[in-house]
This record gives structure tokens, C-alpha cells and sequence, in this order.
């Protein structure tokens, strides 16, 4: 029973312990460095706009333009993305649609939320909401999950009269996280986070590094390792308490040693 006791100490010890690193493993979502949000929006994938998650991107426009912005998402976190459009006071019935791609361009379809809504005709605003699946470490080569690096996003609406062509608009978009952790973990890791020009580094400099050359957005607290997850934690605790049962069981099942009415030649 006292290598029970000791052995319960060490598990209690090991939670303690390893809990805060589990928290602290998952990135959390960055803030602009300046603390500023952009407040134009791109017209193509090259010249989204940059913005960091739990910031508010804003952009002036016209109906019918598309626009783009950009945004940094690691491993275990579960993207919403939030778009508001202000209508000009007088329009017809007009269909908003907010799009979102990963590193690679692929389209990732919302995992709920509404992605596309008509405002009818005088309506002010229109509010449009994207829940993604969790980033992924790592995926098969067919599949389209979402993996970690710079996700792209574009408004635009859809059918618009020729009479509403041009009007001007005002755009909102905001990009928040919610960390997964261990639960979405897989074996397996990307060499390089999928942001644009990872594969195109500038020439070394007088110490010898090398840094991309077309975007520098990323977490405030850099990419994850992604060989690190609240996983780790729960599957030592599960080795610890099977350790516990065994000692248990055996204890409950070993006796008192030889009982007294067994002769000594038995």
C-alpha cells in the first residue's frame, strides 16, 4: 500500500507539472505588433491585405470589387472568420459571399456558419460567418485539410444589377481562433508552414541567415513545433494510472502469505 501511496504522490506531481505546458503549447491568437489593423483590402491572392487574428480589418469599396485579406493560422486552432458589409442606403436585393483558402489556394469549406446571405433590397448590413475545420499538422497529399500557414480571405457578391455596379460599400473582417489542443493532434508535421514565398529566401546576410522574401506574417510566438501536444500529457497519466491497477490488483490478490492451517510438508 506504500508504493500506492507513492506512486499516487508522482501522478499528482506529473499533473501538476505538465498541465501548464499543455496550456502554454497552443499557439493563442497574435496582435498586430503596432497594434494596428489594415484598413484597405487587396484586389488578388499577391496583395491581400495582411491582417492578425483577434484584429479588425476594414476597407472601403465598390459593389463588385473583390476583396482579400490574409491571416496566419497553426496547428490546433479552429478559424472564425467574420465579414459585415454596409450597404449604401438605396440598392437592390443583392447575394454576399465570403470565401476562405489556405496556403495552397485550396477553398476550405465552413465547417458551419453562414457563408452566403442575400440582403434584400434597403437592407444596411449583411453579416457573413465562416467556422473552418482545426489545422492540421500534417494530411495525406489527396486530402483537403486545412494545414498550418497563411489563409487567404475574399468577399464578393454575387449577382448585382447593373444599376448597384459601383455603389460604394464598407467592409469588415475579423479572424479569431479557438486553440483545440491535443485533441485534433495526428502523427505527423509539415517541414514548413504553407506561407507564401516559405521556398523563396533572400540571400544570406552578414550572420549567415535566410528569411523569406514575400510575406512575414505569422504568429506573434512563431509557428508551433507540432511535435508537442496536450496528448503527450494524457497518455502519460494513462500509463500512470494502468501503472496503478496493476499494483492494485496485485496487492488485493496476493494474501498474507501462507495460511495457518496448511501443514508445513503440505
Amino acid at each position: 500500500m506504500r508504493a500506492i501511496r507513492v506512486l499516487s504522490a508522482a501522478l499528482l506531481t506529473l499533473g501538476l507539472a505538465a498541465a501548464p505546458a499543455a496550456a502554454d503549447s497552443s499557439p493563442s491568437p497574435s496582435a498586430s505588433a503596432d497594434g494596428k489593423a489594415p484598413t484597405q483590402a487587396g484586389t488578388s491572392f499577391r496583395t491581400a491585405a495582411e491582417m492578425d487574428q483577434g484584429r479588425t480589418a476594414t476597407a472601403s469599396a465598390s459593389t463588385g470589387d473583390y476583396l482579400y485579406w490574409s491571416f496566419p493560422a497553426d496547428t490546433g486552432q479552429r478559424p472564425t472568420v467574420r465579414a459585415t458589409v454596409k450597404l449604401p442606403d438605396a440598392h437592390a436585393a443583392q447575394t454576399w459571399q465570403l470565401d476562405v483558402y489556405d496556403g495552397l489556394r485550396r477553398h476550405q469549406s465552413c465547417q458551419y456558419g453562414a457563408a452566403t446571405r442575400t440582403a434584400e433590397q434597403g437592407t444596411a448590413t449583411v453579416e457573413l460567418t465562416c467556422v473552418l475545420r482545426t489545422v492540421r499538422a500534417w494530411s495525406e497529399p489527396w486530402a483537403n485539410d486545412p494545414l498550418p500557414g497563411t489563409y487567404y480571405v475574399r468577399l464578393t457578391v454575387l449577382n448585382l444589377g447593373s444599376a448597384d455596379l459601383g455603389l460604394p460599400v464598407r467592409a469588415e473582417v475579423r479572424a479569431d481562433s479557438g486553440n483545440i489542443g491535443g485533441a485534433a493532434a495526428v502523427d505527423g508535421s509539415l517541414g514548413k508552414p504553407l506561407v507564401p514565398g516559405i521556398a523563396v529566401e533572400s540571400p544570406a546576410g552578414k550572420d549567415g541567415s535566410k528569411s523569406a522574401v514575400l510575406s512575414a506574417i505569422e504568429p506573434d510566438d512563431g509557428w508551433s513545433s507540432h511535435w508537442w501536444s496536450s496528448r503527450w500529457v494524457w497518455t502519460a497519466v494513462g500509463g500512470a494510472l494502468a501503472a496503478l491497477a496493476g499494483i492494485g490488483g496485485y496487492a488485493l490478490t496476493r494474501g498474507r502469505g501462507r495460511p495457518a492451517y496448511v501443514p508445513p510438508g503440505a
